[in-house]
């Protein structure tokens, strides 16, 4: 009895030791080749592979059947996804690289939830015109530091290129005298870039009291449209917006969205793709300049890029313009006043022989012929502060483009461009347009500009359309007698601070308000030709005509307006030209003035001399002037922004 029932005994242990081997090998297959459901039983031993939020490891039960992985974000198609969430976003780093600055396709405020979507307007018509994907741009690291001129509050002066040029008779010790008086700050390590937000609770217009409406009728959520969602984030991952982006900041994020940033996909390649990325290749390796008479190095981030990039746009570039569109909104060029360079632009890009394309399978780019003044003078009711009729407008515009062209919807708009100077532009576009590649006279880093993406249009006040160079040049340095000068109307919030401290304060400050009418302006243009630095102070918005005004009269401009994008950033070198002065520091206005040595001074309005060429009209284009610097900005960023094959 006892040798039957030790024999049973052995027999059921040995079961019982086969049916736990059997067991753990299971598992094991299941944890190893991360078989579906997978994880109930991983659960059980490690939580070490179980994918997580903030995993970049995704089980294959999650995966939709249909997804796009952009950097770190994955796009889902809502219609295959099962989960409550349809996007999760992976938190990679790259080994090597600097990560301490979050870079995020959508900027998002705390706490604020994101739009289902990113379609046009959600109404009956079916919209021929894709959703707006936006890739996430993830930080690179900066290349050394510049040592040509810095700042006197320590922001870093970028350089692009390790192709540095001495001036003669300049000492390393003037070099490095700042052309960006302000206080002393420091950059910050968390920059987040100022892009587009997927939020709809953020007005198109922040002045408007009717913004509701205007987001109910032109930013429905449509069910089929991509969404886009917060990453499930660290403690930073919500790090704002400085409240100052310094110029030095500005162009450390253009650097890195150069590197990082890519359009979407085309829905198929052409030849003009390949291009771009063989201009590309070519820009980056470009052969060193040593010396040019058409270009002053130091005026210029990296002169050899510049140069090698304009050479290829003039060889390659081929711009599709669209004939469609009713007058006066479409192809109604106008010349003279505030928005000139719109009219400008549209005018001498419409009559381009050289970038022009009859065939739009050959373009690069595609022009959208647009005033952004027109829109406004022709649809706006006055007082009405209702927009929507003028953003409504343009979305049947791109849905028409989009319905009779493939070309908007093969890129999603990337490779589509606008030129608009009207302060609304932005908000009119930030939809419609969004993916376009905007050249805005409103740049202003906290209104939604996309580095890597658009372009800043400077703002030109042309007074005669026969002669756009009358009057220009003025008095050579030992004649401005005047340190500063400013006049204006009181628009915004800034120019009546700089007239509390400096209206008839000080014989060394001609500070004005309107000055009083004069043939020809006559009053208003002396002072800039017989001042050493023109006050270039913000109105409503973050552009003033000033600027180029200033350029164009050969006075030093003293920039004051916190996050406006200057000009053709990604190739001039601002600080080296101009002054830039925080709004905080209006007070200390002339100290900051003075304590600029007079060889400084010197070198900095010779600079305005060189730089000029670049802000100037001519009735018909000459190489390097304003008309071409603007497509080049335009070329320039679509090159780095087509992704690759």
């Amino acid at each position: 009895m006892g040798l039957e029932f030790l024999s049973l005994f052995q027999l059921e242990t040995k079961r019982l030791l086969w049916l736990i081997g059997i067991t753990f090998a299971v598992i094991l297959t299941f944890q190893y080749l991360e078989f579906p459901y997978g994880t109930v039983l991983l659960s059980l031993f490690s939580a070490e592979k179980i994918p997580t939020p903030g995993s970049s490891t995704f089980k294959a039960s999650d995966a939709p059947s249909i997804s796009e992985l952009v950097n770190n974000v994955t796009l889902f198609n809502p219609a295959n996804s099962t989960g409550d969430h349809a996007f999760e976003i992976a938190n990679k780093t790259k080994s090597g690289e600097n990560d301490t600055i979050p870079r995020t396709g959508f900027v998002l405020e705390p706490g604020s939830t994101p739009n289902n979507s990113l379609g046009l307007d959600g109404s009956d018509q079916s919209s021929k015109t894709k959703s707006i994907n936006r890739s996430e741009n993830v930080a690179e690291t900066p290349q050394g530091g510049d040592p040509g001129p810095i700042s006197f509050n320590n922001t870093i002066d970028l350089s692009f290129s390790a192709n540095q040029f001495q001036e003669d008779n300049i000492s390393s010790t003037e070099q490095k005298s700042g052309s960006q008086y302000a206080s002393s700050t420091n950059v910050s390590t968390n920059i987040v870039t100022a892009v587009l937000s997927n939020d709809s609770s953020i007005s198109l217009f922040q002045k408007d009291n009717t913004t509701n409406s205007i987001k109910e009728e032109s930013i429905r959520s449509s069910q089929n449209d991509a969404k886009v969602s917060v990453p499930n984030e660290k403690k930073d991952s919500h790090t704002p917006i400085p409240e100052v982006t310094t110029v030095s900041e500005m162009n450390k994020l253009l650097l890195q969205s150069h590197n990082s940033y890519r359009s979407m996909r085309p829905s198929w390649f052409s030849a003009v793709d390949q291009e771009l990325l063989q201009a590309r290749s070519e820009i980056e390796n470009a052969p060193i300049v040593k010396k040019d008479p058409n270009f002053y190095a130091h005026i210029y981030h990296n002169v050899s890029m510049f140069k090698r990039s304009y050479e290829l746009m003039e060889q390659t570039l081929k711009v599709y313009v669209y004939r469609e569109g009713a007058r006066p909104i479409m192809h109604s060029p106008f010349f003279t006043g505030l928005y000139a360079s719109e009219g400008w632009f549209m005018k001498q890009m419409e009559a381009n022989k050289r970038f022009l394309t009859r065939d739009p399978n050959k373009a690069h780019l595609f022009y959208l012929p647009f005033s952004s003044r027109m829109l406004e003078e022709t649809l706006y009711v006055q007082n009405s502060h209702n927009h929507k009729n003028l953003v409504q407008y343009l979305h049947n515009y791109v849905e028409m483009i989009a319905g009779k062209y493939t070309f908007w919807n093969r890129t999603g708009g990337a490779d589509h461009f606008l030129v608009g100077c009207h302060d609304w532009a932005p908000g009119e576009t930030k939809v419609d347009m969004a993916n376009c590649i905007r050249s805005l006279c409103n740049a202003d880093v906290k209104e939604g500009f996309v580095f890597g993406k658009d372009a800043s249009l400077p703002e030109t006040y042309v007074r005669d359309a026969k002669i756009p160079t009358k009057d220009l040049s003025g008095n050579s340095a030992s004649k401005r007698t005047t340190l500063a000068f400013f006049a204006g109307s009181m628009h915004g919030y800034v120019r009546p601070i700089l007239l509390q401290h400096w209206e008839n304060k000080d014989p060394d400050m001609k500070i004005f308000g309107r000055l009083p009418k004069s043939k020809g302006n006559r009053n208003y243009i002396q002072y800039m030709k017989s001042s050493k630095y023109c006050i270039c102070a913000k109105g409503y918005e973050v552009n003033s005509p000033r600027v180029v005004e200033a350029i164009f009269y050969e006075c030093v401009p003293v920039i004051i307006s916190d996050n406006f994008v200057p000009p053709f950033l990604e190739v001039l070198n601002w600080e080296s030209f101009a002054v830039i002065v925080l709004e905080k520091d209006i007070p200390n206005l002339k100290n900051i003035l003075l304590s600029i040595p007079e060889k400084q001074y010197l070198r900095l309005q010779m600079r305005v001399k060189k730089v000029q060429q670049h802000f100037l009209w001519h009735k018909n284009p000459v190489k390097y002037d304003i008309f071409h610097m603007i497509l080049h900005s335009v070329w320039y960023n679509r090159v780095f922004s087509a992704p690759a094959r």
